[in-house]
């Protein structure tokens, strides 16, 4: 559940609301390439901008389309009776184990966020991936932190947004994290343009918005880290980068993903919840160039 490739997909959302359709046909390339988990509802799944209802009936849909892949739900809010809620949609549709990110608008203390995994974990009967994100979440963990949740049973993966960008740093880096947790508990990279630094130095999973849309190019980058061809990873990393320089012009993923969504032909390329907003004509052609010349599958 917590090692390969993690696709996490982009719910599209149009004037109508959610655009199942599409939703289903992006699934459809996941399941077809096989990957190894859904990461649903993620932060490019927009969960921050869906009612309670809309994320049960996604989550619903993913279930009834993953075939046997299992399925990660993230069930992030700003309360804790808010997570408990979206915890048991999401159980009821089938997730095999729940993304809890630490969303803050007062900001949290480390032991608010302790209290918090705590009561979830006692809560749920699936087992729980970190959500490392403070771009989004605007709360930052320590690995003291890491290592602290890591002791709670329920705790089994942790989702970290990068490492720096030399391979003998991102080493260091996952190693001193792992030093934090317990044995068994997953190092998951996220934050595309590292995923080949990330699983080189060691981490488990990526947990890959590439993925989400393009499942058999990411995926040849994690079954060459399967068999520890750390060359490969860099090579196959490296060749990406016009992607991941698409995605730092345009302050993120979700934009690009989006954008390339509607080139795909899967879903309008208007398909981001307000109050973002689509890419100029210009910017999806300069997309449309790098799907086209990277051949993204």
């Amino acid at each position: 559940m917590f090692t390969g490739l993690s696709a996490f997909p982009l719910t599209p959302i149009t004037a109508s609301g959610v655009d199942e359709q599409g939703f289903i046909k992006i699934l459809a390339r996941l399941t077809a390439a096989h990957v190894d988990s859904m990461g649903i509802l993620g932060s490019t799944g927009s969960y921050a901008y869906l009612t309670r209802e809309q994320r049960k009936r996604i989550a619903t849909l993913a279930k009834q389309h993953a075939g046997d892949i299992p399925m990660m739900v993230c069930v992030g809010a700003v309360s804790t009776d808010a997570i408990l809620h979206l915890a048991d949609d999401a159980q009821a549709a089938g997730a095999n184990a729940l993304l809890l990110p630490a969303v803050s608008y007062q900001s949290l203390r480390d032991e608010e966020v302790f209290s918090l995994f705590e009561t979830v974990t006692r809560y749920v009967s699936v087992p729980v991936c970190i959500y490392d994100n403070p771009g989004t979440t605007h709360f930052t963990f320590t690995d003291e932190l890491h290592g602290r949740l890591s002791s709670l049973e329920g705790v089994r993966s942790v989702k970290i947004p990068g490492v720096p960008d030399s391979p003998a740093a991102a080493t260091e880096r996952v190693e001193a994290l792992r030093q934090h947790l317990r044995p068994g508990v997953t190092i998951g990279i996220s934050g595309d343009a590292y995923a080949g630094l990330g699983l080189n130095a060691g981490c488990e999973a990526w947990y890959s918005v590439c993925g989400g849309l393009f499942p058999e190019t990411a995926k040849q980058i994690t079954e060459a880290a399967a068999v520890q061809d750390h060359e490969r990873v860099t090579a196959l990393s490296a060749r990406l980068e016009p992607l991941w320089a698409q995605f730092r012009k345009h302050g993120g993923s979700i934009r690009v993903i989006a954008a390339a969504a509607g080139v795909l032909g899967l879903t309008d390329t208007d398909c981001l919840p307000r109050p973002l907003r689509p890419l100029s004509a210009s910017d999806i052609a300069d997309i449309a160039h790098v799907i086209a010349t990277l051949e993204l599958k």
